[in-house]
């Protein structure tokens, strides 16, 4: 295969008809770049340069070969500009995995202004509670809660202090009542969730700093979080949500908030990459606006 540095040190001793010199502006020492016009002609199976110890001239296959070897070259640092400015600028593709809650109910508005402040961006977005398996799928950026179980991603916290809160509408607690303790889960028809085809019917709450877990049961399991949401404000039993999906909902009394002398299970917002290098200008627009929007909306009363 042939190596850029090869050509490089080629084209420089045309220009300069001398070995030496090509060596000295690449900063090499001449045997080393005397190898590297022996592996290219190797590897091209032609002789590109006649050289003697005085002097030194293009061959006629050096001669047709000069002007290739320039253009690759210009190919490449071409190609380097244009990679270099295109991680300065925000635009381009970007595809997103978003949870289908939180994408639909809050990230939707937010992605309409990060493109209005952005008009060269161009969205790819996927709603999905099924976590994205980065590193198959073309998903350059995942909107998760709790942090990845992956630790070769790279987590940029969008919402640490968020957490799991228990809620139902007031006509379900006017029908079943309210419960007190996590005990009293057991009596009361829990909206259970499936992740990955792991059912979560074991909720955690914390008192005092001790962790307290209840088996919950009902007659409604599903593997999407929105529809969960629906059945809560619907009345049909009591959901463990994520605080930032149902905020809404408990301002405006759709949902009330129940056994808050319990704290819920930390559910922390990140956005995910795979690597520091995916951190380009447009994903760091993303989360800097993402973690303004929901700083504010957490703040607003």
């Amino acid at each position: 295969m042939i190596r850029l540095d090869d050509l490089a040190i080629f084209v420089c001793a045309a220009d300069n008809g001398s070995l030496s010199a090509a060596a000295r502006q690449h900063d090499v020492t001449p045997a080393v770049a005397s190898a590297a016009m022996k592996r290219l002609e190797a590897e091209l199976g032609a002789r590109l340069l006649a050289r003697s110890t005085r002097s030194l001239r293009l061959t006629p296959d050096g001669e047709r070969y000069l002007q290739y070897a320039r253009n690759a070259l210009a190919e490449v640092n071409a190609g380097r500009d244009a990679v270099a400015h295109g991680r300065r600028m925000v635009g381009g593709n970007l595809s997103l995995s978003v949870p289908s809650d939180f994408g639909r109910n809050l990230m939707c508005r937010w992605l309409d202004e990060f493109q209005a402040q952005h008009p060269a961006v161009s969205l790819q977005v996927r709603i999905s509670d099924r976590v994205a398996d980065m590193f198959r799928q073309p998903v350059e950026v995942a909107i998760r809660y709790s942090p990845p179980d992956d630790s070769s991603l790279v987590a940029l916290s969008l919402a640490p202090e968020n957490r799991r809160v228990l809620c139902a509408s007031p006509d379900y607690l006017a029908r079943h009542g309210r419960p007190r303790t996590p005990a009293d889960l057991r009596q009361h028809n829990c909206l259970r969730y499936l992740l990955s085809d792991m059912l979560h019917s074991q909720w955690t709450f914390f008192k005092d700093g001790t962790p307290i877990q209840v088996q919950v049961s009902g007659d409604r399991v599903c593997d999407d979080g929105e529809l969960v949401h629906r059945w809560a404000v619907d009345g049909r039993g009591l959901a463990y949500k994520s605080r930032l999906d149902v905020l809404a909902d408990l301002r405006s009394g759709k949902l009330e908030a129940v056994m808050e002398d319990y704290l819920g299970e930390p559910s922390p917002l990140d956005l995910v990459c795979t690597h520091r290098m995916s951190l380009s200008p447009t994903v760091r627009a993303l989360r800097e606006l993402l973690g303004e929007r929901i700083a504010r909306y957490l703040a607003d009363r």
